[in-house]
């Protein structure tokens, strides 16, 4: 490279690269002496190709700088250190100041006379060496902790690790944060410092890259959900006064909205002058929804009030907020709001307030928005189309639901997703299935969610065949390393009986959740198997898998079932130490649990401690009060309940009612069914009829129930008439007895209960010719009667007895039963057959 100079310069070289800036194509090569002696004392002044002037100047410091007098140049600058060797080069910023240069202002000189330099942290004084250089470092760190505003802060800016973190705005010296210089306590101190220093001015505007002003790095940082690091970089942006572009609010905005991060988004939000915001709908808008998928809804309002305007847009945004946080009638009521300003909905909105409609059961609604979906013509749009097709169905009208799931001109999987959905939710197991028929016939490939679906309606269905060709078709497609759908063919099998079957699917998953282990101990408890579902919840301990609220419900339950009041106090502390017992579900089922295992008390004392009471709660309490035989106590709870403003279902009155019928209150009984639908609006379900039928047969009044049978409103089932002729056995009533045995049998041929009940009658009022009629019907009607069991538990055992002799102290109970006798103990054997053996 040819160079023009005033002077010879000889000796070794010194490369100088100008960082590859897009401005110069060349690179500039400056020979300078080994000698200083041979050096001017003066500046001495280079021409270099692409006409750049550069200036040497020799500093007291016996320094030698290489500086540019273009200013505007945006290229590395070299220090050069006196050495015995080579020149020694450190790079340092791109901006710099130069005492003499021509384009100073007058004042300069006169202000530098008044400034005392101080040595630079790389130019101690000859002779000091490495002691010098971290005795300087020292006081340049405590320089910089006692003011940190005379520092620019670069961390975000810098390009290369040799670019300095700081730097002293009026000496230009630099530091490093991880420098090998630094004294101990730096980290330590750094530690506490959350914000950069970079302080206002356009000549650092001017330095900061383009990629740092326009946001592109800002938004790199917020799609790998690096959240901090990209609110530092705004917060470094508002302080020097640079007005970050709007882009960069939305896209950070856009992150905390996907990360659901509040305290963030917050942060943001104070950034945003009010100003920017109401000249800027798109960035109030993603604000309103950034507060929406946060949970805030009082926040996502309130800036949504303080709009000077809004589009469709920001109507979407508020609905959904409150759609999604449930208050659905509000997001509905805000929808009517925007029709009446003359705003048109879209496609989207109208998805937002058929959710709404589906989520409150609102019908009207519903049709209404179907209405006006069709008069703008998006009833063609796919998305549109299913969910109208879920609204409907969430809704109960099935037929309404399939009738426009046939009209669709284009279906995809989420279209008979949703159909089929409708159906299981609706109780239409064998509809959902012969959906799913069609579904194959037509070439549709379902997904996991279609999977779920279809085996929940198999396992509402007891449909185990149905349930094993999902299985398999599961495995075919590849989703049985699905996790969700593991879970629900673990719960598919339980729920059909086969508890072997779901279990060795558990233990085969490859991967597993609390839902899993919940969803087989769930299967054990469904079948009555609550040692099992115990057991496996001490291998879930063992295996470090923390259970949930739904666990801790489903094993009280199990212990509920089993009396096992031992085990149900441990799984109490578990659930204080676990923090669960403020829920209100946890805390009605430990109510019920010690209720079912005698601990009358304990479970008052637990209701009256709850932090929070739903009306299963005092269900719960009620049940608790009738299963003891304290129907009084019952009553009273009952009473206390309606003062304090809640409102008993069906469920309460069953449990008053069933209270009455064991304790003899016929007339509180009357009382109580009389005011299930004048007081509270509850329609008598079977079950209530049932209990009216148990209170007046239990109390001798066969003939009243009778006749209260017949003058039902709605067809009575067969538990109805199980009933009656339950109170007609205990009673001898034979005429009623055979009259309600009829009614049983058309109902349920196969059950042997009726014919046993029947039988006894027979037997207890000596009409052999009847008995052995109703046996050889028995017989002829294939029909069996399964043996009888009893259960107890001894020293937290359980024993179950089935009159054979597969106990294995079985000898011993005998002996105990033959002494028993001998002692003078007569059974009761009236019930008994007189052709069976003892």
């Amino acid at each position: 490279m040819a160079m023009t100079t005033t002077t010879t310069l000889i000796g070794r070289g010194l490369c100088f690269n100008p960082n590859d800036d897009p401005r110069h194509d060349r690179l500039f090569f400056l020979f300078l002496s080994a000698d200083r002696s041979s050096l001017p004392h003066q500046s001495l002044l280079l021409l270099c190709p692409p006409r750049l002037i550069v200036v040497i100047i020799r500093r007291p410091t016996n320094e030698y700088a290489l500086l540019s007098s273009s200013a505007s140049l945006t290229c590395t600058t070299a220090l050069l250190l006196p050495s015995r060797g080579r020149p020694r080069m450190d790079v340092t910023r791109k901006q710099a100041l130069w005492i003499n240069n021509l384009f100073n202002p007058h004042w300069v000189r006169a202000r530098l006379q008044f400034q005392q330099r101080k040595p630079s942290a790389f130019s101690t004084p000859r002779g000091s060496g490495h002691a010098g250089r971290l005795v300087r470092m020292e006081q340049l760190w405590q320089e910089f902790f006692s003011d940190p505003s005379q520092w620019w802060d670069n961390r975000l800016t810098k390009k290369t690790p040799k670019h300095p973190d700081f730097k002293h705005k009026r000496t230009l010296e630099s530091l490093w944060v991880d420098g090998l210089l630094n004294p101990s306590w730096v980290k330590e101190k750094m530690a506490s410092m959350t914000l950069g220093h970079i302080q206002s001015g356009d000549g650092l505007r001017s330095r900061m890259p383009d990629s740092f002003c326009n946001g592109d790095k800002l938004s790199k940082l917020c799609e790998e959900g690096r959240l901090k690091e990209a609110l530092h970089m705004l917060e470094l942006m508002v302080q020097q006064t640079t007005k970050p572009p709007i882009h960069a609010y939305v896209c950070l905005l856009k992150g905390c909205s996907r990360r659901k991060a509040l305290a963030e988004g917050k942060q943001v939000h104070a950034l945003i002058g009010q100003s920017v915001l109401d000249s800027n709908i798109l960035l109030a808008n993603t604000l309103v929804r950034m507060y929406s998928k946060c949970g805030s809804v009082l926040h996502a309002h309130k800036v949504f009030s303080n709009m000077p305007q809004h589009d469709v847009y920001s109507w979407t945004a508020i609905i959904s907020a409150y759609a999604d946080s449930g208050e659905v009638e509000e997001a509905i009521n805000l929808f009517h709001q925007m029709r009446e300003t003359g705003l048109a909905p879209d496609k989207v909105l109208f998805v937002v307030a058929l959710k709404a409609c589906a989520r409150l059961a609102g019908l009207e609604q519903g049709r209404q928005l179907h209405s006006d979906i069709i008069k703008r013509g998006f009833q063609s749009d796919v998305t549109v189309g299913n969910t109208l097709v879920n609204m409907y169905a969430k809704c109960g009208c099935t037929e309404d639901a399939r009738d426009l799931f046939d009209k669709m001109s284009e279906r995809n999987v989420v279209s008979w997703t949703a159909m089929i959905a409708g159906y299981a939710q609706n109780g239409l197991g064998e509809e959902a299935l012969a959906l799913y028929e069609q579904m194959k016939q037509e070439g549709m490939q379902p997904n996991n969610v279609t999977f779920v679906l279809l085996l929940n309606a198999c396992a509402s269905l007891a449909a185990l065949e149905q349930g094993k060709q999902l299985h398999s078709e599961i495995i075919k497609r590849g989703f049985q390393s699905d996790v969700v759908v593991g879970n629900t063919l673990v719960d598919m099998y339980a729920k059909c009986g086969c508890t072997e079957d779901a279990r060795e699917l558990f233990d085969n998953m490859s991967e597993r959740n609390v839902v899993s282990w919940t969803a087989m101990i769930a299967g054990y408890a469904q079948n009555g198997l609550g040692k099992e579902a115990l057991a496996l919840y001490e291998q879930m301990k063992q295996e470090g898998m923390q259970p949930n609220n739904v666990t801790f419900v489903l094993l009280l339950k199990a212990c509920a079932n089993l009396a096992a009041l031992k085990q149900g106090k441990h799984l109490h502390s578990e659930i204080i130490k676990r923090g669960f017992q403020s829920d209100v579900v946890v805390g009605n089922t430990l109510v019920d649990m010690y209720a079912k295992c005698g601990c009358i008390e304990d479970a008052r004392e637990l209701f009256n401690n709850m932090s929070q009471r739903n009306v299963v709660s005092w269900t719960a309490m009620i049940a608790g009060y009738a299963q003891n035989g304290l129907a009084q106590e019952a009553l009273a709870l009952f009473e206390q309940m309606q003062r304090e403003g809640t409102k008993p279902n069906e469920v309460t009155y069953i449990s008053v009612l069933s209270a009455c019928a064991h304790s003899g209150l016929v007339d509180q009984g009357r009382y109580v069914f009389d005011s299930l639908s004048k007081n509270h609006g509850v329609t008598p379900t079977k079950e209530h009829y049932a209990c009216m039928v148990d209170l007046l047969g239990r109390a001798g009044c066969l003939d009243d129930a009778e006749l209260f049978i017949n003058k039902m409103p709605i067809q009575p089932g067969s538990v109805v008439w199980m009933t009656l002729l339950g109170a007609a056995r205990n009673h001898g009533h034979v005429e009623i007895g055979g009259r309600a045995f009829d009614r049983v049998v058309k109902l349920e041929p196969k059950n042997a209960a009726p014919y046993v009940l029947l039988s006894n009658i027979y037997a207890a009022a000596g009409r052999k010719d009847e008995l052995a009629k109703i046996r050889n019907e028995m017989k002829d009607a294939g029909v069996k009667k399964m043996p009888g069991c009893s259960w107890f538990k001894v020293d937290n055992q359980l024993h179950a007895f089935v009159g054979d002799a597969t106990h294995p102290q079985s000898k011993e109970i005998q002996a105990e039963l033959d002494r028993l006798v001998k002692a003078g103990y007569n059974p009761n054997l009236s019930f008994v057959l007189d052709d069976l053996e003892d």
